[in-house]
């Protein structure tokens, strides 16, 4: 995506199922755990580098000893950031104890961060910023080890405020009124009664105080704790937890919106955001790998056994297309698929813009993410061509020679690499006009070989906010000097905001918004902007599960294709000597090509759980009443 958005995290977890010896035995250190999740973590610097954390348990020590360690880091490079402190702090450790550094028992009970359960995560920080106060893990502290939580988590909730009131209700007092300190005092309260109410009934069973603990530890019901504790959460979520003596879990919510997937065998059980992680990290085969049922918590256990519980009732399937198209990393099988398919169906409406003259048309991408898509769209292009090159050989069998067939059957579609980022390039200069011809130099491109008769077909993954393209890349194209550019998104249109943990919060900033605004202005039905707000203002006092997505209305007079040529047209400045026409990929085609992951609200505003609703309506209040804030 030539324009960055910045909202998706990343999570891991590992547990060992062997003791730290058997490690040691084996792979030749008791860090096992810990160097897999570096690598966990670092695979998926993708989803997250403004801030990272990693918290550990250990198992097994005596009172006294620390068995729970964290750290996070907000710098610019946090995973490197935070293993060069661990490793920092180890290596001192081994150079003031040389004679224990084989000794794992020692370690065990002295080395912070070696342990038996890990959870780590990576994130951007767009929303709640980035202090390193808003840095995942958290961690909710109690000299009962049943009571200590450490959460973190892929996941936006869109009613916040309501299990904000939650908490007061039960007599809680939060110091904040974010998703994540809600969602984890939340579970903390029902940690608390569960505790609560297990050593009442082991009291009265005549066991005392200190024995009551490893019976705690057995009979804690981590189901009925995420039963009671996500009834009223709505939104997208891969929630990962500790509990301080050592069980874990990771619940995914009902429409399966955000990723998650694991994998177990008798050493080990690893969760991460994306499958080919775990794939890569501990060299296992693809069809070993398991995503986390929608709904579903995997939990597991203090001693070592694993289970897939019911939470809450599934919702019809709509995992988020965007992790596809863009946010998950083009190396899982099937993503590198649906991405190259995306290409293929796309190609079509490509040929229509260029009226089927491959041989003036120079293909590229741009960024280096769109590439896999771009390869499909090339073999479409392949296709095409080769379809002709058929049709004339056949139709001039007679008359053709050998030395006309080779020049035909040489013919192919002109794939070049046009645009290169400079990675160097720093936007430092406060003022807009020097800013906006620094952005305007961001890529490099390459001059010699597009023609003044060439169109030119640039794929991108998907079209947001338009501004870069407007400043920069549009610009640097039309010094190769086309007759035309085309602007292909992968993606349809961008016309919702996502509240479910993608950085797509604000109406006014969806370059497709803008379009149909400006089409209802010239064709003078501006009274359906304010039938819309006034739909939205009624609407805000029912219950999420009555509300209605007034905002389509905004788009139901219009096209798809006068929407992308409005677009076009706001695109392309005096300067532009080229004509710029836009293309995106249609809704039916998006599913074609990614059928299993169905969630495309951001697309079509039909918005899997009852809060999305109610948050594109208070976006567009926010966005017609002028407030430059989020709706969620």
């Amino acid at each position: 995506m030539s324009e960055a958005i910045k909202h998706e995290c990343g999570i891991a977890m590992v547990r060992l199922l062997k003791p730290l010896q058997y490690y040691k035995d084996k792979y030749g250190t008791a860090f096992y755990g810990l160097n897999k999740m570096y690598l966990l973590m670092e695979k998926q610097h993708n989803r997250g580098q403004d801030g990272a954390g990693l918290a550990s348990i250990k198992f097994d020590v005596t009172p006294g000893t620390r068995y729970i360690s964290r750290i996070r880091s907000n710098e610019d490079q946090p995973i490197q950031d935070i293993f060069a402190q661990i490793n920092g702090r180890l290596n001192k450790l081994n150079e003031d104890f040389p004679t224990k550094i084989d000794d794992v028992e020692w370690q065990n009970n002295n080395a912070p961060y070696i342990g038996n359960l890990f959870l780590g995560h990576v994130r951007y920080g767009t929303f709640g910023k980035n202090s390193i106060e808003s840095v995942h893990p958290f961690l909710r502290q109690s000299n009962w080890m049943h009571k200590s939580l450490i959460v973190a988590g892929n996941f936006n909730m869109t009613n916040s405020p309501r299990l904000f009131n939650d908490l007061i209700e039960i007599g809680q007092h939060p110091k904040e009124m974010t998703d994540t300190v809600t969602v984890m005092e939340k579970i903390g309260h029902f940690i608390d009664d569960e505790v609560a109410s297990l050593y009442k009934k082991i009291k009265e069973e005549g066991i005392n105080k200190k024995e009551a603990s490893p019976l705690i530890e057995k009979r804690i019901n981590i189901k009925k704790i995420l039963k009671k504790s996500a009834k009223n959460w709505d939104g997208g979520y891969a929630m990962a937890g500790l509990l301080g003596h050592g069980d874990a879990f990771v619940l995914r919510d009902p429409a399966g919106i955000r990723p998650a997937f694991y994998y177990v065998d008798d050493e080990v059980v690893v969760v991460a955001s994306e499958r080919p992680v775990i794939q890569t990290v501990f060299n296992v085969a693809i069809k070993d790998i398991k995503e986390i049922d929608r709904g579903h918590a995997l939990i597991i256990k203090r001693n070592g056994s694993v289970s897939m519980d019911k939470i809450k009732e599934q919702l019809p399937k709509k995992s988020c297309s965007f992790e596809r198209i863009y946010f998950s990393r083009g190396s899982d099988a099937d993503i590198y698929t649906e991405r190259k398919n995306l290409g293929k169906l796309v190609f079509p409406q490509v040929l229509k813009k260029i009226n089927e003259d491959i041989k003036n048309t120079v293909f590229s991408f741009i960024p280096n993410t769109a590439e896999t898509s771009f390869f499909g769209m090339r073999e479409a292009a392949e296709d095409f061509l080769n379809l002709q090159k058929a049709k004339i050989i056949l139709k001039g069998q007679r008359s053709l020679s050998v030395e006309k067939v080779k020049e035909i059957l040489a013919e192919r579609p002109r794939i070049e690499k046009l645009a290169i980022k400079d990675a160097k390039l720093r936007t430092f200069i406060a003022d807009d006009n020097s800013r906006d011809d620094l952005v305007a130099h961001i890529y490099d491109v390459t001059y010699g070989i597009v023609k003044p008769t060439d169109n030119l077909v640039i794929i991108d993954d998907s079209i947001v906010r338009g501004t870069t393209l407007k400043q920069s890349i549009i610009k640097i194209l039309d010094r190769l000097n086309p007759k035309k550019i085309v602007i292909v998104s992968s993606a349809p249109q961008i016309r919702y905001p996502d509240c479910y943990g993608i950085d797509m919060a604000k109406l006014g900033d969806f370059i497709a918004f803008r379009a149909a605004l400006a089409l209802l202005q010239e064709t003078q039905q501006n009274d359906i902007v304010e039938q819309v707000y006034k739909d939205c203002k009624q609407q805000q006092l029912l219950e999420d599960f009555e509300i209605t997505n007034a905002v389509v209305k905004i788009y139901e007079p219009f096209t798809n294709e006068q929407i992308s040529d409005k677009i076009a047209e706001m695109l392309k400045t005096p300067t532009i000597n080229a004509d710029v026409e836009i293309v995106y990929q249609s809704v039916e085609n998006l599913h074609k090509a990614i059928p299993n992951h169905l969630g495309d609200w951001y697309f079509t505003g039909d918005y899997p759980t009852p809060g999305g609703n109610r948050v594109v309506n208070d976006a567009f209040i926010n966005f017609y009443e002028g407030s430059n804030k989020r709706a969620y």
